[in-house]
């Protein structure tokens, strides 16, 4: 057995979400004129969202599949970050426009100013603006976060341009985090923090914020509806969560990490993937450089 890293290298951040989907037509409609993103590849029944050339989520036609039950692990939101307040309220008030009935509620972070969303198919999306970090505040490596009323038409008034109405796809986006079900907290833990290498920054209430590289959160996992769920079976939602890492060695040290702590790896010579106690399917590779990213 070869010695390892046992922590995620700190320009590690998430890829696409990919999803799966009954409808693949209408998804893209509400993924490109609500959110909205930009159909960056289509080739059969995959369809690949995003803006310039960062994929955000990838749609796979699926629609055999039922539904998952809400008390089942899985997806609870892709989180897509914005860079400025001005990008962020364009989307809000897009997503307003075009599919209002999806709003499900907004929140001051501390950390960042965020709107929730559920897809056509029943999937959480989050879309969010971060605070600078200099105005994030750290006690003994948590960070601190809370949730604030967030008025979302007071937000619309103040940050949203008059040029934004007619073309709300302002500024690059990308997965700032991702949050998913599962059944209970500790073995959770036990996986994505002593296993795939995350740091803890934030716990309370059911729930459980890792991250690395001094970022609040990439990753979250809760049990606010999901409490003892066991492992997935294959249904419509949450196909697999993308995590970048800088270098083929930080991709070696994963991949050599989780199959000396148990995981079965699969292994294509460019990516990684294995499965959480959940039965969610990771995936990570090596990512564009990080220094190209605003959250960076």
């Amino acid at each position: 057995m070869h010695a390892f890293i046992d922590r995620l290298a700190a320009d590690t951040r998430m890829g696409a979400v990919t999803l799966r989907v009954a409808d693949l037509d209408g998804m893209i409609r509400y993924y490109t004129e609500a959110v909205p993103l930009r159909l960056l590849a289509q080739e059969g029944g995959t369809a690949v969202l995003g803006r310039d050339a960062t994929p955000v989520v990838l749609l796979e036609h699926d629609p055999q599949l039922r539904h998952a039950a809400p008390h089942e692990a899985g997806l609870f939101h892709t989180a897509i970050l914005f860079e400025s307040e001005a990008a962020l309220a364009a989307a809000v008030y897009s997503v307003a426009q075009h599919a209002p009935g999806t709003f499900t509620g907004s929140s001051d972070h501390l950390v960042s100013k965020a709107f929730y969303f559920t897809d056509p198919e029943g999937n959480g999306v989050e879309l969010y603006w971060d605070r600078d970090r200099s105005e994030w505040s750290w006690v003994d490596g948590r960070v601190g976060m809370d949730t604030l009323r967030l008025d979302p038409n007071r937000y619309l008034q103040e940050h949203l341009a008059e040029a934004a109405i007619a073309d709300p796809v302002i500024g690059r986006t990308t997965v700032g985090h991702v949050h998913l079900s599962v059944g209970d907290v500790d073995t959770a833990r036990a996986f994505y923090v002593d296993r795939l290498g995350f740091d803890v920054t934030a716990e309370y209430g059911g729930a459980l914020f890792v991250s690395i590289g001094g970022y609040h959160h990439r990753m979250a996992m809760n049990t606010w509806q999901s409490r003892g769920a066991g492992r997935r079976a294959r249904t419509l939602g949450l196909g697999e969560v993308d995590i970048l890492v800088p270098t083929a060695d930080d991709l070696g040290a994963v991949a050599e990490r989780m199959r000396d702590t148990g995981s079965e790896v699969a292994d294509d010579g460019r990516t990684i993937s294995f499965e959480d106690p959940w039965a969610n399917l990771l995936t990570v590779r090596v990512g564009p450089d990080a220094a190209d990213h605003h959250d960076a």
